[in-house]
């Protein structure tokens, strides 16, 4: 019966932060050009990562899922265990003189292709 009223609870406010948006948008690298202010950006790992992400930050370049666009960003925080090349990610944060910077802790990994259907 507790479970049962969570699982309502949950869905309620799903449904309520679907519906009242007013999140910060979400956008894919071909989307940021003359944005300004905070914005979700989601697309997929490509090239190499270099760097350290509590120190200096770490560095990778996300291009849009469908390969129109890239954008060069610098993260620093708590890395995922699925971070890699290839994987498709979320991450907040702000485009800073072509770099995206994204905040602390933003970084997030997509479910991977694994547990897609066949």
């Amino acid at each position: 019966m507790i479970a049962l009223s969570v699982a309502a609870a949950l869905a309620v406010f799903l449904l309520y932060a679907s519906v009242a948006g007013g999140g910060t948008p979400s956008l894919a690298p071909s989307e940021l050009d003359g944005r300004t202010g905070k914005v979700a950006l989601a697309g997929k790992v490509v090239g190499r990562i270099t760097g350290d992400a509590h120190a200096n930050g770490l560095r990778f370049v996300l291009r849009d899922v469908e390969g129109k666009a890239t954008v060069p960003v610098v993260y620093k925080g708590s890395v995922p265990d699925l971070f890699r090349v290839g994987r498709d990610i979320h991450v907040e944060g702000s485009l800073r003189n072509g770099t995206f910077v994204a905040l602390p802790d933003t970084l997030v990994t997509k479910c991977p292709s694994k547990y897609a259907p066949e």
